[in-house]
C-alpha cells in the first residue's frame, strides 16, 4: 500500500470515529483529539538537510524539568536566540546565523523538549506544549545570558508572547509566520474531522487538566493587550506570507495593530517555511535587529551591496 493511500485511509477512519463519538461517546472523541493536538509531526530527515554553510559553533546545554535542552552558539556580542516552531528544529533558522554573527551578534539556536537533540518533554516523548516551549526559551536565557533579540517562527512566536507575559525581557523581537489564535486551530480541526460541540467541550476540559489554563488564555492578542497595560514591549518586526496555509497572516496583522512599536511586512509566494530562508527576509530581519548596533565598515558595505 502506498504512503498516500495509507494516509487517506487513516484520515477516513479518524473522520468516521469523530463523527460517531460526537454522538455516542464524546469523551472518547476528546481523548483522540487530545492525542492529535499534542502529538508532534514526524519530520523526514531530508527536510532537515542544511541548506547553508555554517561556521563551527559551540555546543551548549540548559537544564529543564530534570532533562536537558541542547543547542549551539556562534559568534560574540549581544545574544539573539533563534526559536523554532512546533515540529521544527534549531537549524531550521540556519539562514540567519551567518548574517547575524557578521553583524556583531552572538547567535544561539536550540531544540525545545522532544525536538532535535533535546531530551523528551515532561509530557512524554513526541509531544510538547506551549508553556514548555516558553519555559525552554527562558531556560536557555537563564543559562546563557540575556536576550538582545529573539527570532521566532510560528508556534515559537506564540510561545515568545507567552514568555513575555511571564517576564521575558528583550530589546527586539521578530515573529515569522506567527501562530496567534489556537481557537482558530481548534475550529480548523472541527472542519477537517467533522466533530461538533460535545467533543469540543470535553477536549477543552482535558486541555485545562493538562495545562492548567483554558485554551483562550493563549490567544496572542489577549496576552498583548494585557502586557501593553503593564509594561513596555520590545520593538517587533512581524513578517508573514499572505499565502501561508498553516498560520493566517491576519493574525500578524492583528498583533501589529496593537503592539506599540511594531512593523509588519507581508510577502507573497513564500508560504509557511520558505520564509525562513528567503534572502530578502533574512536581510530585513538582520537590519531590524542591527538598528541599534554599531557595525564594521565591511559589514556595512555588504549590506549596501545587498540592498543595491
Amino acid at each position: 500500500m502506498s504512503s498516500k493511500k495509507s494516509t487517506n485511509g487513516r484520515f477516513i477512519l479518524l473522520r468516521s470515529a469523530f463523527r460517531i463519538t460526537e454522538y455516542v461517546a464524546p469523551g472518547v472523541g476528546a481523548r483522540i483529539l487530545d492525542r492529535i493536538w499534542f502529538r508532534l509531526p514526524v519530520v523526514p530527515d531530508r527536510a532537515k538537510r542544511l541548506r547553508v554553510e555554517l561556521p563551527a559553533g559551540t555546543p551548549i546545554e540548559a537544564p529543564l524539568d530534570g532533562g536537558t535542552i541542547r543547542g549551539t552558539a556562534w559568534g560574540s556580542g549581544p545574544t539573539v536566540y533563534l526559536f523554532h516552531g512546533w515540529g521544527g528544529w534549531a537549524l531550521q533558522l540556519a539562514a540567519f546565523i551567518t548574517p547575524l554573527t557578521d553583524s556583531g551578534f552572538r547567535v544561539i539556536a536550540f531544540d525545545v523538549p522532544s525536538h532535535g537533540a533535546s531530551d523528551p518533554s515532561r509530557h512524554g516523548p513526541g509531544t510538547s506544549t506551549m508553556p514548555e516551549f516558553a519555559d525552554a526559551l527562558q531556560a536557555m536565557i537563564a543559562a546563557h545570558g540575556p536576550a538582545y533579540g529573539v527570532v521566532a517562527h510560528s508556534f515559537g512566536a506564540a510561545a515568545t508572547t507567552l514568555a513575555l507575559a511571564e517576564g521575558l525581557s528583550a530589546r527586539r523581537v521578530v515573529y515569522l509566520s506567527a501562530a496567534t489564535d489556537f481557537a482558530d486551530a481548534l475550529a480548523g480541526y472541527q472542519r477537517v474531522f467533522g466533530f461538533g460541540p460535545r467533543i469540543v467541550a470535553r477536549f477543552q476540559a482535558r486541555f485545562i487538566r493538562r495545562i492548567g489554563r483554558p485554551l483562550a488564555d493563549f490567544e496572542a492578542v489577549r496576552i498583548i493587550d494585557e502586557l501593553v497595560e503593564e509594561r513596555d514591549l520590545p520593538a517587533l518586526l512581524a513578517i508573514h506570507d499572505r499565502g501561508d496555509a498553516e498560520t493566517p497572516y491576519t493574525g500578524s496583522e492583528k498583533i501589529a495593530r496593537i503592539w506599540p512599536d511594531a512593523r509588519l511586512e507581508l510577502t507573497d509566494g513564500l508560504g509557511h517555511n520558505r520564509i525562513l530562508r528567503d534572502p530578502l527576509v533574512v536581510l530585513s530581519v538582520t537590519d531590524f535587529l542591527s538598528t541599534d548596533q554599531v557595525v564594521s565598515d565591511d559589514v556595512r558595505q555588504v549590506r549596501e551591496t545587498m540592498h543595491g
